[in-house]
């Protein structure tokens, strides 16, 4: 699977927050969430601009022919206008062949997973071939000054990921789920972004061992059959959390969002494109991805390296 990522080159640390907000140290920031740093997209750098970077690079990066791009998918709550879509935007930017499909869609912290499986279905059912799938959020730009909570954990960032028929044949069955009665516990109103905390994480306690067991059974595997265990990167306090909850080993189970924060739907494929850089990635290996989180909306699958 070949993934690009992408962050605006600005940057806020701990010790600028701390800056901001005295009463909480850079330690106590980081201790809470994991997070030492996150890159935030300034002035008039949007999501549509870092998903274009990332989607470039990787093309050019693995020598990629745009033409050969049957299908553009892009996954955003962040878009450059209420319309068109934004994925028409990046199709036109990207110089990709008038005949592939562009498609936007606004899952968030399960859109990856939603992604892969939008790919996989359009390879399976003969629609295309090579599906270039892009996550590209700037939550940051909704949240309002004092919400010094937020501001802690989410940063800015896109990925870009080529699925084609090799790699669609290696993702395996998928778990959904939705709950929109709790649309209002992660919402932006007024153009400002609000997150009740306690209810994500009571959400995501809840769901996770239900979906782990039924994603296993889709795909018929047991846990001692999973090698790595990749989630959404919320922070680290509510992934070690699930970890402990659900009895799974801490060398199995990934967690490095570090300098990066919380980037929303691109955390899985940042994750995926950290672990193959440090070569922990090998052939054969079964990896669960599982996303949950805005909507409120959940997803899981196994892929296969």
């Amino acid at each position: 699977m070949k993934i690009v990522a992408y962050f605006p080159e600005n940057v806020l640390s701990n010790v600028g927050l701390s800056a901001v907000y005295p009463e909480w140290t850079a330690e106590k920031i980081f201790d809470k969430t994991g997070i030492a740093s996150r890159h935030i997209a300034t002035g008039d750098e949007t999501a549509l601009g870092m998903a274009e970077r990332a989607s470039q690079t990787l093309l050019d990066k693995e020598g990629i022919d745009k033409d050969a791009i049957d299908f553009l998918l892009l996954c955003t709550q962040s878009s450059e206008y209420r319309l068109p879509s934004t994925s028409c935007l990046l199709h036109e930017r990207l110089g990709l062949p008038k005949t592939a499909g562009a498609l936007s869609f606004d899952h968030g912290c399960s859109g990856f997973i939603y992604g892969l499986s939008l790919a996989k279905g359009l390879i399976a059912g003969g629609m295309a071939k090579n599906v270039l799938l892009v996550t590209a959020e700037t939550y940051t730009k909704y949240i309002a000054a004092e919400d010094k909570s937020t501001r802690t954990i989410f940063g800015d960032g896109a990925a870009a990921t080529l699925i084609d028929e090799e790699v669609a044949s290696k993702i395996g069955a998928f778990s959904f789920g939705t709950d929109g009665s709790g649309a209002g516990k992660l919402i932006v109103r007024d153009n400002k972004l609000f997150m009740d905390g306690p209810e994500i994480f009571n959400f995501t306690l809840d769901i996770v061992p239900n979906t782990m067991a039924d994603v296993l059974a889709k795909n018929n595997l047991a846990h001692g059959d999973i090698d790595l265990y990749v989630f959404h990167q919320a922070n680290k306090f509510m992934l070690d959390t699930i970890r402990k909850v659900n009895g799974l080993p801490r060398d199995k189970f990934y967690v490095n969002l570090e300098t990066t924060g919380n980037t929303v739907s691109s955390t899985i494929p940042i994750a995926l494109k950290q672990l193959g850089d440090a070569g922990r990635l090998k052939t054969g290996m079964k990896v669960m991805l599982m996303g949950f989180g805005v909507g409120l909306s959940w997803g899981a699958t196994i892929i296969t390296i």
